[in-house]
């Protein structure tokens, strides 16, 4: 026998051992612990016509909008062939550029860079902007995308206490200039950092700013403009990354930011040059969903007042409840915990998002309920109700986060 003969495969449908120990692993972690054998994102009921849905990020339901709709079929009707290229082909008059030009007045900076996804933008930006010489103060609960954008980069992080900007200074002063990387609204505990401060702060130091505004855009400020608009901080803040699968209901990402860097930003960003852009129907329905968002506050005032209706009389129920948005945690801590509240709620035909590492730390993991404006007043008592008729059966009383809110009270 040769010495490889011992780690022969056979077929396609083998595979060598390094990579059978990483599935056994995430089996024994995500599979095996759970009682129908599924990671915990998923229950064994599945929804129906009648169920309440809290689960997609389409805070302001504008994903089947007519006029949304009409015009990405508009686009493909008259689509002789699509530009199936990277976007650093495109010229100056391309609708790609157009659009982007748009997007930047919207929130008050100077250019936008149109990507693929909100984890294309974190990540090219973040690898274009630093290297290994670098600091990267990042939040603790930052989206995982700004993490790999770090490491992509070869930079180093260094984690800060969540929502601590006391905590921020001291790295900086320790550590030197460098770049503060946050969210403005926490897509897991639906929680508003401290954007003042943490501006303050980053300033005063001369590091450079990266917010995610993947979740307020839209929901937030004026015209849905986001929290930097809304507190006045976009001349004091470099960047701000979004998303386009949140509020603007549709599949892409942008970067706000200066213009200089956007002339050179398309041609250093493995994203941007190794991807293909935009397709000519997206860019048409981004253009109509910017004049929705801009045009019907109305949407925005119901979803704040039913959100904090929610927030407000879920923590009436003894619920731990950080949120101060249309995201509304549950932080019921342990993992068999959140299960068994999983399943209750699916019993009565609720269903929330499940979250458990690698999104949260493992004794952090949460039920997640993502409001939209169009939901009844009817249809969030019905799920209240629901919330309140299950914490006997679930143990909620005994949870590590309810037993720190009654000891503080």
């Amino acid at each position: 026998m040769t010495i490889g003969d011992s780690h022969r495969f056979t077929s396609s449908t083998d595979l060598p051992d390094f990579i059978e120990k990483k599935l056994r692993q995430c089996d024994d972690e995500m599979f095996n612990p759970r009682k129908n054998k599924k990671p915990l994102v998923l229950g064994d009921r599945l929804p129906d016509a009648g169920s309440i849905m809290l689960q997609s990020n389409d805070y302001l339901n504008i994903s089947n909008h007519p006029r949304i709709r009409k015009a990405q079929l508009d686009m493909l009707t008259a689509m002789n062939r699509e530009p199936l290229m990277s976007a650093v082909f495109l010229h100056e008059d391309s609708a790609l550029n157009l659009l982007q030009k748009r997007m930047a007045l919207f929130t008050g900076f100077e250019s936008s860079l149109l990507c693929q996804s909100g984890w294309a933008a974190n990540v090219g930006l973040l690898q274009v902007i630093a290297d290994s010489s670098v600091p990267v103060y990042i939040d603790f609960f930052a989206h995982m995308s700004l993490w790999d954008g770090v490491k992509i980069a070869g930079a180093t992080p260094y984690a800060f206490r969540h929502n601590d900007p006391s905590h921020l200074e001291r790295l900086i002063i320790e550590r030197g200039q460098g770049i503060v990387a946050i969210d403005a609204l926490y897509s897991t505990s639906g929680e508003i950092a401290p954007l003042k401060d943490i501006v303050e702060v980053a300033n005063r130091h001369g590091c450079v700013l990266v917010i995610d505004e993947s979740h307020s855009l839209g929901t937030h400020g004026k015209q849905g403009a986001g929290l930097i608009s809304e507190l006045g901080l976009t001349d004091q803040v470099h960047f701000i990354t979004a998303s386009l699968a949140k509020a603007f209901a549709g599949r892409g990402g942008v970067i706000f930011c200066p213009s200089r860097l956007a002339k050179y930003y398309p041609f250093m960003s493995s994203p941007s040059i190794f991807s293909s852009t935009l397709l000519d129907f997206e860019i048409a329905g981004f253009n109509v969903t910017l004049d929705v968002i801009i045009e019907e506050d109305e949407r925005r005032t119901k979803l704040h007042e039913k959100s904090k209706y929610f927030r407000e009389a879920l923590a009436s129920l003894g619920y731990s409840v950080a949120s101060e948005s249309q995201i509304v945690a549950i932080l019921s801590g342990l993992e068999p915990d959140t299960e068994k509240l999983r399943d209750a709620l699916e019993a009565r035909n609720v269903f929330g998002s499940a979250f458990m590492a690698p999104a949260t730390p493992r004794t952090r993991s949460l039920m997640r309920f993502s409001i939209h404006s169009d939901l009844t007043m009817a249809e969030l008592d019905y799920v209240l109700n629901a919330c309140a008729d299950v914490r006997d059966e679930i143990g909620m009383w005994n949870w590590k986060s309810t037993r720190k809110i009654r000891s503080a009270q």
